[in-house]
């Protein structure tokens, strides 16, 4: 690769990087893409409250690739309900099976529906949790009551609250540092 790819490549890396979005009023609201908060800011809808390593470059300017931005004027935003998605149904069972109470990477978990869908379960809140694969395995296609193993939290619907708790104890892998300031005002300060 040549020195010129190899520049081209770090930039395009760069503008893929997540960029965390905050209301005017500072509350987080959306994660996008280096490009999207760069053009925000360029044209003056959104600017920058922290930056990342790197600058991003062009023929005429070298600019400082933001990791959180903050829309200058208020966009009010409908309550959204929570989607039955894996990263929420991991956060709601916080990242630990449901059967042998161990907690796992999340690449190290599967779903297992409590009722099997062979025997008419649905894919719903109340009906799906996480499991490692050896128990996923051990239960099969059998009901609770056969296999003797019962989820130790009963499977409903979370709570938007209760995602955000259950976020802060496992922030996701991208989290740039200076997110932290942004999104956890509620945790304890850590001492100067």
């Amino acid at each position: 690769m040549s020195a010129a790819q190899l520049f081209t490549h770090t930039q395009q890396e760069r503008l893929h990087r997540p960029v965390l979005v905050l209301n005017s009023s500072f509350e987080p609201i959306n994660v996008c893409a280096a490009r999207r908060a760069l053009v925000l800011v360029l044209k003056g809808v959104a600017a920058a409250e922290e930056h990342s390593a790197g600058h991003v470059h062009s023929a005429r300017a070298s600019i400082k690739v933001p990791s959180v931005i903050r829309l200058l004027e208020y966009r009010r935003i409908p309550h959204q309900t929570r989607a039955l998605s894996r990263k929420n149904i991991l956060m709601r069972d916080r990242f630990t099976c449901q059967y042998c109470g161990r907690p796992h990477a999340s690449h190290e978990l599967t779903f297992d529906h409590v009722v099997p869908r062979s025997r008419g379960g649905r894919t719903t809140w109340d009906n799906v949790v996480t499991a490692c694969s050896d128990c996923n395995l051990l239960k099969g296609s059998r009901l609770p009551r056969e296999s003797g193993m019962y989820p130790r939290l009963r499977p409903q619907q979370p709570s938007t609250h209760l995602l955000q708790e259950n976020g802060r104890a496992f922030p996701p892998n991208y989290l740039h540092q200076s997110w932290r300031d942004f999104l956890y005002w509620d945790s304890e300060l850590d001492p100067a």
